[in-house]
């Protein structure tokens, strides 16, 4: 609203009327006199007539319920007066909420004061209660008040007064009162008590918004930064915050924006341009900004404008190499400022650019790139905080995004610092080692036997250096393996990068032998030099074993902060284990690394691109990644070698024109599976054998794809055949439109590669949406690259069937980078050493691939440690079965036994861990989820115990508490779910454990039944009836008769009798005794006596 003119100059008026005014007609005024308030001092006229006016005095400028207003006003001829309250809130703006107007015709120029009480809508002016429940957050209230010489008799009818047009007017603000800071408001209501007592529970309540702001942290972590075409992938949602998100509307055609990054950079782009960061819109084309590293090192950014063209600027300035500095960048309307800041917050450089036009910018219509890309590769570098203003320009003393790891910023500082002096020592040595020979050479032509001498003697080497005592002192390491080193094999290179990295090669082998030895971990102090100094000639394996052995302790005290210094060094120097360690760290969010997804993906997508890279190459250490336990005896007893028994019969086989026996001859030495080393040639060999001989149709297609494409996957072949070869598109989709309907992943990515490039017979144009189908499918079929493009769709949310979801993308990306082959060979070397019982090489090369967050090593590797504890405690300062079982379990596809591991670690308490029964049985409850009887019996016996299972664990195992309220019915579902996923055709413990419940649940009822009191009254009756019966038998046998004499004539026979009587007591004695000594030597047996 625009503010009220200011009124012209009133003429002069006679002083003595003046005068008389004041006396008789002065009225104090209250009101705000500001530009905005009309003059209110009475005039005259040269009719007598006064000038209209009114005031607004408030003695509490608040919004409250009957507030009171004074309003004072003159007016010279019959008027209205109109008062009116006007409000504005987060989702309205000038509502009127009060108004009140009365007429005035007999006080014609005389002031007057008259009061009034404001009402406003209780929501505005009372705290939510149970009859208001959504009062409303009011920014501002203006109070109006104007008089207009309108007709008075039109009082009664509707008007339409204007506010600018009146004859006086005033305004002033109200302020507005906070939500909690109101009173309760009295309804003259009661309320039920069940009603009154739930709502008083949750009226102290107050609802925390969260807070936002248009500053975002995209980085806050270093990045190592290698140059390949992967980055840092960020997506913005729109603001929540209403008034937020209305300023990034309002500049989507007048951006205003600042970017702030750190970088460290190595070198400047190879080739053409480097991302640093840009924006890709829906359309996959670049947005504003994009900013990217020319070769000189200059910064070149190119903006998108309103008409649709793009403009592309380059700083005067180039940016320095291997020091920290800070590149600034603030974009408004058409308008870039560029700056570069040192460590110390000083500005270097400076420049401004201007555009004729304004950019376009929405940063919600796409995603932000930090780094690499598949458009272009990233720069050699490591990127610091990075900090992303999205609604304000800032200056450079106004951005805040400090250094916060200052120990690492140093460290890295120092590593190059002292890198760059190694690389100098060894290229000098070689050049001078060079010359040398040189000279000798020139001998040769002339006397034969110098030449014999270099030829077949001791080697060329330097003893008399060039450099410094100090210098040789500080690297007397360096100097000594320079010494021993035979330079007369090694090439010079231009920049002498190569010459560089194989002294660092060399360097390594003699530190990895070293470590591999039976005494070598015990020695690590000594390796350690050497492993430092390869890593400095750029060979960056040395640099991930640094990262490890400092990681873990392994043989050396822990040392995180030089841990995480290699870990980066190497990911920079693109050694796969290090990058795939880095993106590992940051998926779990272990080891004092940031749980971060984004960072997570950038460093697990550039593995990924490389395993299927790798596996068209036949160079290098690689070997097929497989998942051999160490607990599996019978994987273990199939490993083989060249050698072996195993391969020495299939060998057999093949030679004797055994089809199956030459296909998997064939693909153990393509890929290096089962412990035999990968041999690409021999494999195609048996291809061609068995495809020649035999004539087997399986032998003859691998055989035509090996002989297509060098390896046996990825396409149909006659489709591939009429793709490549014929460039007969429509043929191709003919052909792979049946395999894809057979089930073949590579004929789906290629009929997605088709409608992606736009040339799928008869479909105009490039249709994304069918191609990211195709691609899904070839996903799900294991299909690597199809993998990875669904990867990085779940990861920038462009497609409509592919929300964003981070999580997945890092997921999907791990999963291709861990069949990396090089991952492989050293997992092959691990399960090699544990085969020849050469623990101390085992550990070490598990503990390699264990970091690298690959499970089965990780469990591997826990199980080497709980059959050899003294090996671990000796060697490693962290915990390893703690560790890697911990390690294990967070992973997806954990096996079983780790889950019941550390249930029972939970359960029982290791070591130093406390005891955690609701950690116990949630471990017990996933190994059950995964098939595994084991777990369902440890439940069930943590209930025998007493325990109760947490409802939503019971949830997560899918039992319905509503069937199973009792811990009977409980137990008895547990244990059925036991036996059901056990071997039923053996007797196991689950089925036992059933069977015993069975019988204990039957014998309870049996016990708590009526019958059993009946049978037992019964047999008490019976056995107490015999019991009478037996002893009066007995009394009546005893009881005295008449008896009859013994005849003179039987003398013989009574005497007999009484002499068999006495020999029969004495030797039932005899044998009594008997009895009772052999009772006496053996205890154990019962005396029986009848």
């Amino acid at each position: 609203m625009r503010p009220p003119a200011e009124p012209p100059a009133a003429p002069r008026r006679p002083p003595l009327l003046l005068l008389l005014l004041l006396l008789t007609n002065f009225v104090p005024s209250f009101g705000k006199e500001t530009l905005r308030t009309t003059a209110v001092t009475p005039q005259f006229e040269q009719n007598m007539d006064y000038a209209d006016f009114i005031h607004l005095n408030i003695l509490e400028k608040k919004v409250l319920n009957n507030s009171e207003v004074l309003v004072q006003y003159l007016c010279s001829k019959p008027c209205i007066v109109n008062l009116e309250a006007v409000a504005s809130s987060e989702f309205r703006t000038g509502v009127p909420v009060y108004r009140r107007r009365w007429k005035d015709e007999k006080n014609l120029y005389v002031s007057r004061t008259r009061q009034v009480h404001l009402k406003f809508p209780s929501i505005m002016v009372y705290r939510d209660d149970y009859i208001i429940r959504n009062s409303i957050i009011v920014h501002n209230v203006i109070l109006y008040a104007w008089i207009s010489h309108q007709s008075v008799s039109s009082y009664d009818a509707e008007q339409n007064e204007d506010y600018q047009d009146a004859v006086a007017k005033n305004y002033t603000f109200l302020e507005a009162v906070p939500p909690f800071e109101r009173p309760y408001k009295d309804h003259k209501v009661c309320l039920q008590w069940g009603a009154d007592y739930l709502w008083m529970l949750q009226a102290n309540r107050i609802p925390q918004c969260p807070h936002e702001s248009d500053g975002v942290q995209i980085l806050s972590f270093v990045y190592a930064s290698s140059g390949e075409k992967t980055g840092i992938v960020k997506k913005f949602e729109q603001f929540e915050n209403r008034e937020l998100e209305t300023v990034r509307q309002h500049q989507i055609d007048y951006p205003m924006f600042t970017v702030s990054i750190w970088l460290y950079l190595l070198h400047h782009c190879e080739k053409d341009l480097c991302g640093i960061i840009y924006f890709i819109d829906p359309k996959e084309m670049y947005s504003t900004p994009a900013v990217f590293l020319s070769e000189e090192g200059y910064v070149h950014i190119q903006m998108h404008l309103m008409r649709g063209d793009d403009l592309a600027v380059k700083t005067s300035f180039s940016l320095p190499l291997k020091q920290w500095l800070r590149l600034d960048l603030s974009f408004k309307g058409g308008q870039i400022e560029v700056s570069s800041v040192g460590k110390n917050l000083k500005r270097h450089h400076h420049q401004s650019f201007n555009f004729r036009e304004d950019f376009y910018y929405d940063d919600t219509a796409g995603y932000f790139v930090l780094g690499g890309s598949g458009y272009v590769n990233g720069i050699e570098a490591f990127f610091g905080p990075v900090k992303y203003y999205r609604l304000n320009v800032l200056e450079m003393e106004q951005i805040s995004n400090p250094l916060h790891d200052e120990e690492t910023v140093e460290q890295i500082e120092l590593y190059y610092e002292r890198c760059t002096d190694i690389q100098e020592i060894v290229y000098e040595y070689r050049n001078i080692i060079s010359q040398g020979e040189k000279a000798q050479r020139n001998c040769y032509y002339e006397n034969y036997y110098l030449e014999l001498i270099h030829k077949y003697g001791e080697k060329s080497k330097c003893d008399a250096f060039m450099w410094g005592k100090e210098i040789r002192e500080k690297y007397h390491t360096l100097f000594k393996l320079l010494q021993e080193m035979d330079f007369s094999a090694l090439g010079v290179s231009e920049d002498g990068s190569d010459t560089v990295q194989e002294v660092g090669r060399r360097i390594f082998e003699k530190a990895a032998k070293s470590l591999s030895s039976a005494d070598g971990l015990s020695n690590m102090g000594s390796s350690v030099p050497l492993l430092v100094d390869s890593s400095c000639c750029g060979y960056h394996k040395a640099s991930y074993f640094l990262a490890v052995i400092f990681e873990t302790g392994l043989g050396v005290s822990v040392d995180r902060t030089k841990g995480l210094l290699y870990s980066l060094v190497g990911a920079q120097g693109n050694e796969r284990l290090a990058v795939m360690n880095l993106g590992y760290k940051h998926y779990q969010g272990i080891n004092n690394y940031p749980l971060d997804l984004e960072l997570s993906y950038a460093y697990y997508s550039n593995i990924a691109i490389k395993t299927s890279l790798d596996q068209h190459t036949i160079k290098g250490e690689q070997a097929f990644v497989e998942t051999i336990r160490l607990m599996d005896d019978e994987l273990l007893k199939a490993q083989t070698k060249e050698n072996g028994d195993v391969f020495m019969w299939l060998k057999h086989e093949a030679t004797r024109g055994n089809a199956a026996a030459q296909q998997r001859l064939a693909q153990m030495l393509f890929w290096g599976q089962q412990g035999v080393a990968k041999n690409p040639e021999a494999a195609i060999e048996w291809y061609a054998k068995g495809a020649i001989e035999t004539e087997d149709p399986v032998l003859i297609y691998d055989y035509a794809i090996v002989l297509f494409k060098g390896l046996p996957q990825a396409v149909n072949g006659l489709g591939w055949y009429y793709h490549n070869f014929k460039r007969d598109y429509r043929k191709a989709a003919k052909h792979w439109l049946i395999a894809e309907e057979l089930g073949n992943p590579d004929a789906s990515y290629n009929l997605g590669v088709l409608y992606l490039d736009g040339i799928y017979p008869g479909v105009p144009g490039r249709n994304q949406t069918v191609a990211a189908r195709y691609f899904y499918k070839a996903a799900q079929g294991g299909h690597i690259e199809g993998t990875l493009r669904c990867s990085l769709y779940y990861m920038t949310g462009n497609m409509e069937e592919f929300p964003r979801d981070p999580e997945k993308a890092v997921i999907w990306a791990k999963h291709i980078a861990e069949k990396n082959g090089y991952l492989g060979h050293v997992i092959r070397k691990a399960l090699n050493a544990y085969l020849e019982l050469s623990w101390h090489e085992a550990l070490l090369h598990y503990i390699l691939a264990a970091e690298t967050g690959i499970e089965v090593s990780q469990s591997n590797l826990a199980h080497i440690c709980e059959e050899r504890p003294d090996l671990a405690r000796k060697y490693l300062a962290t915990d390893c079965v703690w560790r890697y079982y911990n390690f294990s379990v967070s992973q997806v596809n954990a096996p079983s036994f780790a889950y019941l591991k550390m249930g029972d670690f939970y359960y029982y308490g290791y070591q130093n861990q406390s005891k955690d029964l609701e950690l116990s049985m949630r471990m017990y409850a996933q190994a059950a989820l995964e098939g595994d009887s084991q777990g369902f019996f440890n439940l069930a016996l943590v209930m025998e115990e007493g325990n109760s299972i947490p409802s939503y664990i019971l949830d997560h195992l899918e039992i319905d508490q509503a069937l199973h309220s009792s811990n009977t019915s409980l137990l008895q579902e547990l244990y059925y779910r036991c036996w059901n996923n056990s071997n039923q055709e053996s007797i196991s413990p689950c089925s036992l454990a059933l069977l015993y419940f069975y019988v204990r649940v039957f014998w309870n009822n049996i016990l708590q039944s009526t019958l059993i009191y009946f049978m037992g009254t019964f047999l008490l009756s019976i056995l107490v009836a015999f019991a009478v019966q037996y002893f009066q038998a007995l009394s009546a046998h005893n009881s005295p008769g008449t008896r009859s004499e013994p005849s003179s004539d039987e003398p013989s026979s009574s005497e007999n009798s009484s002499e068999d009587a006495t020999r029969l007591v004495q030797q039932d004695e005899s044998t009594f005794s008997n009895d009772l000594a052999q009772q006496e030597s053996n205890p154990q047996n019962p005396l029986v006596t009848s």
